[in-house]
């Protein structure tokens, strides 16, 4: 039984860290880019180059076992959904905001990417008290839940202290805001559409606790 889990898991693990991989390279765009519709079309780019090698590589029946896919297509679908993803955010938070809110497109993006992960690895691992719902697909556990609420709320903490000049504090109260938001929007995101969900979930809500705070003079 734990050979089986270890193998899972390390199938798993070969998939989130591609995504992750994905994300940061995304990330060090937006941080490398000097305009929002470069960004956008950097992206579109990223994602015509990329697609049809992945849509090549499916005909190997060991890149399915590779990256553990629950459906044929996940990863390329998963891909596409990011980049989109991005690019909606782009041109939501930098083009139509301005430049001093593009720091919010990587907070979403590190939310999800690390708290996606630490969901699916910790709640595979250790998940024990399965989460069930009409609306919840699949096999979701509150260890896993409760694994993204930490992490996700890590993330959110570093990156907007490293991309605001919001006090610490701060920081981690919109943390502890925005942290349980990114978990129940996953929990209840259906057939991979976290990839858009949650990201959108965590840069509306980072934006708006921001916004109050900022109005409040906190």
């Amino acid at each position: 039984m734990l050979a089986k889990a270890l193998r899972k898991l390390g199938a798993e693990l070969r998939r989130k860290t591609f995504h992750l991989i994905c994300a940061m390279a995304i990330c060090f765009l937006l941080n490398a880019a000097s305009s929002w519709q470069m960004t956008i079309i950097a992206v579109v780019l990223f994602a015509i180059v990329i697609y049809p090698i992945l849509a090549l590589l499916e005909r190997f029946p060991q890149y399915a076992r590779f990256f553990s896919q629950r459906q044929p297509g996940e990863v390329k679908s998963s891909l596409i959904l990011l980049c989109l993803m991005v690019a909606l955010l782009t041109a939501i938070f930098w083009g139509w905001l301005g430049a001093k809110w593009k720091y919010i497109i990587i907070v979403a993006i590190m939310a999800w990417g690390y708290g996606d992960a630490a969901a699916c690895l910790v709640g595979k691992t250790f998940g024990r008290h399965y989460l069930e719902h009409r609306l919840i697909e699949g096999k979701k556990t509150l260890e896993g839940t409760l694994a993204m609420v930490i992490v996700s709320g890590l993330a959110v903490f570093f990156t907007t202290v490293k991309y605001t000049s919001l006090s610490w504090h701060v920081c981690l109260l919109v943390a502890l805001l925005v942290a349980p938001v990114c978990a129940l929007v996953e929990l209840y995101s259906l057939r991979g559409i976290d990839t858009i969900t949650v990201p959108f979930a965590t840069a509306i809500s980072t934006f708006v606790v921001i916004q109050l705070f900022t109005g409040m003079r906190v």
